[in-house]
């Protein structure tokens, strides 16, 4: 068992973000390093497991003996925390452990890139720190290159903490998935919405402090933290991470550019902080890479995308403002050809991602809706800006290259608009003679208000691609993933304001290797 690449993988980040002082976090640490010595119990914030390869993933903890005062309760002292992984839950067979050192420049996280384990096994995780021990995490490697093996894994989106309990995440554990697939807004910086059930602890998050503070809320859920314990994830973010609809380097408030990416980099930074993110991805100041691809064996590539740090700006926003506006015909500026929703170095990356699969089935994991979503307003038709009706350019390049890379059985997952939909993507929307080129399910909420049932059925009506729509439920999709088939379930919870609540399955969809095409 090696940690040599985790530190050199954390040795260039460091390099990147200018913090070389914190190589020593990924070193195996000399007995005269300090252990927590405080009353208080310190992993108040769980554990979390993410990013599996076939020989290892990434463990994180947080140690946050009272997470909402600004040091976490740690002070500036950095503290040696210790880490064991075992063959099982009560450790008598342990396979690898070591010591790592939770700084105070990363609010005192530790994450360890686990290398020379057995592929597609589970293993079992806890740390340590001088009488303190958190919670015991349990993950799964992926399987070894060549395997075709099933795959259960769920994904979702948009958890507003004041808008519902995450009874979603308890439902998830029944399941016994094997992942979580996380598509954006894991936080929410401000306050909005209806029937409230629980309450923020503090206003806006715009300073480090405020991310720090607003994460470790969100991730004092005891339903949350158990999801994290359970199963490895993969995440991206959207926009609520930073601002409502930012896009690159403007604020929806269209705030001074400058200022608003020292604001995002504060929130990438806590983001990186609070998430099993690998140490490839740690934050630059208001730039950090999270697209990725991974793979389960030969059966299933994960091209997970990042649509918010380099799109361009949003198309005639309203005066005075950025992020997302309603427009119609008058908005020339919608359909020039050059405006991105990926970024260029994404999109060919991407390219190369989809060219480079052997993967029986390749996932598109990015944040919302893809498929054409138009409105008809008193007869004319009109287009949400913030999402890919915003970007049709870039839209056509994206599902261009699902054609030209030809790799095989592509499906998109996304979630950001809090209702589930179930569609056929066709490379031109007016065209719907021509086979479709994938299929793409994109789930409800987790908690956050839903869309009026009205509005889900006049996008419905104006949009025959889109087979399903309902966005009476919050909850999750689960998908059973088979060489042959792709089992979906679109579970939807009974009563997010009910920490209770029970859950069953809104509607099922199957998905046949080799054809695009939705059944169910």
């Amino acid at each position: 068992m090696t940690v040599d690449a985790g530190r050199r993988r954390f040795g260039a980040a460091v390099a990147a973000a200018g913090a070389s002082g914190a190589l020593a976090s990924c070193a195996v640490l000399p007995s005269r390093e300090p252990v927590y010595r405080g009353s208080a119990a310190p992993f108040t914030l769980g554990v979390a497991s993410g990013y599996p390869r076939p020989d290892g993933a990434v463990i994180w903890t947080r140690l946050a003996p009272s997470p909402s005062a600004e040091d976490g309760g740690m002070g500036r002292a950095p503290i040696a925390v210790q880490w064991e992984v075992a063959e099982d839950d009560a450790f008598a067979r342990i396979v690898a452990a070591g010591t790592e050192l939770a700084l105070p420049r990363w609010a005192h996280s530790v994450r360890v890139e686990l290398s020379g384990l057995g592929p597609g096994r589970h293993y079992h995780y806890r740390f340590s720190s001088g009488d303190a021990r958190s919670a015991t995490g349990r993950l799964r490697t992926a399987p070894p290159p060549d395997a075709l093996r099933r795959l259960r894994f769920a994904f979702g989106s948009c958890q507003q903490y004041e808008h519902g309990w995450y009874s979603a995440y308890r439902h998830m554990l029944a399941d016994e998935l094997d992942l979580m697939v996380f598509l954006g807004d894991y936080i929410y910086e401000g306050s909005w919405g209806r029937n409230h059930v629980r309450k923020h602890d503090a206003g806006l998050a715009v300073t480090l402090h405020d991310y720090r503070r607003r994460h470790a809320l969100y991730r004092s859920d005891p339903d949350l933290q158990a999801a994290h314990a359970a199963m490895p994830w993969i995440l991206t973010w959207d926009d609520h991470e930073v601002d409502n609809d930012y896009a690159d380097d403007r604020s929806q408030s269209d705030d001074p550019p400058q200022a608003f990416l020292d604001r995002r980099a504060d929130a990438y930074q806590a983001y990186f902080e609070h998430l099993p993110l690998p140490w490839s991805m740690a934050p630059a100041g208001p730039r950090m890479r999270i697209h990725t691809a991974i793979d389960f064996g030969a059966l299933a590539r994960f091209h997970v995308l990042d649509n918010r740090q380099y799109r361009s700006h949003q198309a005639c926003p309203r005066p005075g403002r950025g992020g997302g506006n309603v427009v119609g015909a008058e908005c020339a500026e919608r359909l020039e050809p050059q405006r991105t929703m990926l970024g260029a170095a994404q999109e060919r990356w991407l390219n190369d991602s989809l060219r480079g699969s052997h993967a029986r089935w390749n996932v598109i994991a990015q944040q919302t809706l893809i498929a054409q979503a138009v409105r008809n307003r008193n007869g004319e038709l009109r287009h949400w800006t913030d999402g890919w009706d915003g970007y049709p350019a870039a839209r056509q390049r994206l599902l261009r290259s699902i054609r030209e890379q030809r790799a095989s059985n592509p499906v998109a997952i996304g979630g950001d608009v809090h209702c589930f939909f179930a569609s056929e993507l066709h490379e031109d929307f007016e065209r719907r003679s021509d086979p479709p080129l994938m299929v793409e399910f994109v789930s409800t909420s987790i908690s956050s208000n839903g869309w009026s049932a009205n509005a889900v059925d006049s996008v419905l009506r104006e949009n025959p691609h889109l087979r399903y729509g309902d966005s009476r439920h919050r909850g999750y999709v689960r998908v059973d993933l088979k060489p042959d088939r792709m089992q979906v379930d679109l579970r939807g919870v009974h009563d997010e304001r009910d920490p209770a609540s029970g859950c069953s399955t809104v509607r099922s969809f199957e998905v046949r290797s080799g054809v695009a095409r939705l059944d169910g």
